[in-house]
């Protein structure tokens, strides 16, 4: 199956959500919701899901958080993130969108997610969505006013950049102070550190890194797929 644009049940105010869908269900049952970047539900973002659900066999279901809005810089996507119903909630996009690829056929569904989707991805395991099962940040922590990540209670990979500048929120600082936090909740993690600045999975930007990336996806695939069943 190529990609295939669906509509679910976001569980949020706002909505059905859009998303996109890929995936072979006569060759893996495994789901995983891969959030997006702050510049929105991209190509590249699609692409990306496309790559991580080749290498792993995975059914991967991006969600549009900002439902057919594209920022084309920073400062929109800023403007963009920052309206997004944050509460217990895109937290509720994750829940439908797990909810949706299990009523698909999918046996247990993850979720991955990059820079702001690191951190969402991150914000549903600690408030505790329902049928996630596994979960995997790439450089993005939410803020203690979100969620507290101390109150996790599934496995946890995270990704960051060693040289990653955007304090409070991925710097070597702030995944320090993540891992104390995990540590004083008894939380089950990983967490690897990589020669890298921030986004170094994105092709398009100044900082990515083929070798980390390459490394960073094979680890996320063998975490999903040892943990998902």
């Amino acid at each position: 199956m190529g990609r295939e644009k669906v509509t679910f049940d976001s569980e949020n105010k706002a909505g059905k959500c859009e998303g996109v869908l890929q995936g072979d269900f006569s060759q893996t049952k495994k789901g995983l919701i891969v959030l997006q970047e702050w510049l929105g539900y991209t190509k590249q973002i699609q692409n990306e899901a496309e790559e991580i659900g080749n290498l792993g066999k995975f059914i991967t279901l991006v969600p549009d958080l900002y439902r057919g809005k594209l920022a084309t810089d920073n400062e929109e996507a800023g403007h963009l993130m920052n309206n997004l119903e944050f509460g217990p909630a895109p937290l509720p996009i994750s829940g439908g969108a797990a909810k949706f690829l299990l009523s698909k056929g999918c046996t247990s569904v993850g979720v991955t997610g990059f820079c702001m989707g690191g951190a969402l991805a991150m914000a549903s395991a600690a408030l505790g969505v329902r049928d996630l099962r596994r979960q995997q940040p790439f450089y993005g922590i939410p803020g203690a006013s979100l969620a507290d990540v101390s109150k996790i209670k599934i496995p946890v990979q995270g990704h960051f950049g060693e040289k990653d500048e955007l304090e409070g929120f991925s710097s070597p600082k702030d995944v320090k102070a993540l891992e104390e936090k995990f540590k004083s909740g008894g939380v089950q993690y990983e967490l690897f550190n990589y020669p890298a600045g921030h986004a170094f999975t994105t092709p398009q930007v100044p900082n990515y890194n083929a070798d980390c990336c390459k490394t960073a996806f094979g680890r996320l695939v063998e975490f999903m797929n040892k943990n998902l069943k």
